[in-house]
């Protein structure tokens, strides 16, 4: 499987997973304290996580984006429901 531009994810070598519109991603800004987002939160296997952007030249001016471990990732898709800016979306390649 290969990378898309704009989208990141960890895990390539499984079928399906969740992959990050970071286009999309605002990281929660304004609406969760930094440091966790909605799919965080939500994650029941926790394989999301937050990483650091520079507000200056990220897209939102966020201050973090989600990244999802699809090879820890069940595939559940609560992540997906929950994100308010549509980020998240399930890949089948």
């Amino acid at each position: 499987m290969m990378k898309k531009e704009g989208w990141d994810r960890i895990g390539d070598e499984k079928e399906m997973g969740v992959l990050v519109d970071l286009e999309k991603c605002d990281g929660c800004t304004g609406r969760k304290d930094k440091g966790t987002s909605a799919c965080v939160e939500e994650c029941p296997v926790e394989c999301i996580s937050l990483v650091e952007d520079d507000a200056s030249s990220a897209p939102h001016g966020r201050e973090q984006h989600a990244v999802v471990n699809n090879e820890e990732c069940t595939d559940c898709e609560v992540c997906i429901d929950v994100c308010e800016k549509e980020a998240l979306s399930m890949t089948e390649e």
